[in-house]
């Protein structure tokens, strides 16, 4: 029930939903009449989401979170797990192995590749995510696919097909890994929270943040309602909408 509530939330409190919501809010008030109040709604969706389809403004929103945490360059010694945390997948099985992961999936797994190999390939990559609800191959069988594409040994690749979200894969992680420390690769933007969940759970995380997806120089500042910023947007949203639920649950 936890899962799917925030699911339903995060639907619908994101910038593009919302702004289509204060548009059908502001047609509502102009059919009874509401002119000003209509107007005031109709101005503040023009405003809204031109603000958050600004390059500029998204990629600041997006930089803010991506920069909480530095890119792990070189491994540390005696590391004998890296956690790849999951994500979303595509199942078409006439595409090639590399096209039916999505591609923040296939950025993280590949920064938790370089640091596996930066370890002499001793180290055991964790893959985990579960198959979502109308899709019968698990996010976890997925990236062990690309995995071995790619190289790893099957013996290293341990899978946790079962997490549906970064706090299950806290917990599966708290029950294989104890106390050890262990190299943790999520997005760079989902990082902070992923941190919040692990280091709840008692576990030893040392950040991996990848998949950068803020840029701070050679913005246009000449384009408007841009749909990559607006996605840079979606992702702030998510984020911040999932750390006010940490601190609702006490995390």
């Amino acid at each position: 029930m936890d899962f799917l509530l925030k699911k339903f939330i995060s639907m619908f409190l994101m910038p593009l939903p919302l702004g289509v919501f204060f548009i059908v809010l502001a047609l509502v008030l102009l059919y009874r009449d509401k002119t000003k109040p209509a107007k005031f709604m109709l101005t503040l969706s023009i405003l809204w989401l031109f603000f958050f389809s600004y390059p500029p403004i998204s990629n600041t929103l997006l930089y803010s979170l991506e920069s909480n945490t530095p890119t792990l360059h070189k491994a540390p010694e005696n590391i004998k797990y890296i956690y790849v945390l999951g994500g979303g997948h595509h199942t078409d099985m006439n595409l090639p192995i590399t096209s039916q992961i999505l591609e923040a999936s296939v950025v993280r797994l590949n920064e938790g590749i370089r640091l596996y190999h930066q370890l002499d390939e001793e180290a055991s990559i964790i893959v985990s995510g579960y198959s979502g609800l109308f899709d019968p191959t698990t996010h976890a069988v997925m990236q062990k696919k690309l995995a071995l594409a790619l190289g790893v040994k099957q013996e290293k690749i341990i899978l946790r097909p079962e997490p549906r979200d970064t706090e299950e894969e806290a917990i599966a992680a708290k029950t294989l890994l104890g106390e050890r420390p262990f190299i943790l690769v999520t997005s760079a933007s989902h990082m902070t929270r992923a941190l919040k969940f692990f280091k709840n759970k008692g576990l030893n995380p040392i950040p991996a943040p990848t998949n950068h997806l803020a840029s701070t120089q050679h913005l246009d500042y000449t384009k408007f309602f841009s749909s990559g910023a607006l996605e840079k947007s979606r992702i702030v949203f998510h984020e911040i909408l999932g750390l006010i639920w940490q601190k609702v649950k006490g995390i």
